[in-house]
């Protein structure tokens, strides 16, 4: 009897989770069609058109600024190398990148220290500290862009390496069904596209430049040099190596898609292990004094009563 009564309270649990899930996921798609509907009432044609051409005279104006100052030649050659790799390896590859990066440095820099000039009065600020907040506000609107820049090549750089073996995978089966090199890549980056954006630009751009370039080597080699990602520069010599000696590429492939899954094993092993080392200092801060406290607290209060 208790058993009976504890495998239908179990059942019933388990629906009401799934029609709630259910629910949910109705009231989303709702909200997501409302929403659509609203918004194709409410907009209009002439609205969006606007929107679009107000972001394109200020992404206009940007990429202007950063142009004067490209060429006024300020920046050296190897600087402005260095700013473009930098943009490629964050996936930023227009003609208008670096000089929209570069303009966007320079308002920052011009921006950010007038507000806080202008806001001088209201904000918190120490007696005579004005200007050196204008200043300190100088160097971060100077320092912000890369910043940001930075941090975007790092998540677009781990993104590749997440989805790169799931690539490899399809590149496999593509080869097994008999598909060539250029047309087995442009398959991958039309399929992998849902799943790892990334990994489906890099594909789509090395498909094309084998069709463009005569080289086929530079071609490949380029796709790990824009990003200097390890893992696509091995990619790339694995493909030249096939087209150069006749080697199996089905091999060549599954082992090279074995060796970076194993070293995403080791990267997470890696992280996993710095875990205890991490969580020393929370918990001398947190859980020590509350021990301390439970343990001593009392003979404490007692200490004090006599």
């Amino acid at each position: 009897m208790t058993q009976g009564l504890s495998i239908l309270a179990i059942g019933a649990v388990a629906l009401m989770l799934a029609a709630l899930l259910l629910m949910r996921a109705m009231a989303r798609e709702e909200r997501v069609r409302s929403r659509i509907l609203a918004v194709q009432r409410s907009v209009g044609v002439d609205q969006v058109v606007a929107r679009r051409s107000a972001g394109r005279r200020l992404i206009g104006l940007v990429s202007g600024i950063g142009s004067w100052l490209l060429r006024s030649r300020a920046l050296s050659p190897k600087t402005v190398a260095e700013l473009e790799q930098t943009l490629k390896a964050s996936g930023f590859r227009g003609d208008r990148a670096l000089a929209v990066f570069l303009g966007a440095k320079v308002l920052s820099f011009l921006l950010l220290p007038a507000a806080v000039w202008l806001l001088r009065d209201r904000l918190p600020l120490p007696p005579n500290a004005a200007l050196l907040a204008v200043a300190a506000a100088a160097v971060i609107g100077l320092l912000l862009p890369e910043i940001i820049i930075k941090r975007l090549r790092k998540g677009y750089i781990q993104r590749l390496e997440r989805g790169l073996p799931d690539a490899l995978d399809m590149m496999i089966i593509c080869a097994e069904a008999g598909l060539g090199l250029e047309t087995a890549i442009e398959r991958v980056a039309e399929e992998i596209a849902p799943a790892h954006a990334e990994v489906a630009n890099e594909f789509a751009l090395t498909a094309t430049e084998l069709k463009i370039l005569s080289d086929r080597k530079a071609a490949l080699m380029n796709m790990g040099e824009r990003t200097g990602l390890e893992e696509l520069k091995r990619f790339g010599s694995t493909l030249m190596q096939t087209l150069q000696y006749g080697t199996p590429l089905v091999q060549a492939l599954r082992t090279l898609a074995n060796e970076m899954r194993q070293e995403q094993l080791v990267r997470f092993e890696a992280r996993a292990a710095r875990l205890p080392v991490l969580l020393t200092v929370p918990m001398i801060l947190f859980i020590l004094p509350t021990l301390f406290l439970i343990v001593a607290g009392p003979a404490a209060i007692r200490a004090l009563s006599l």
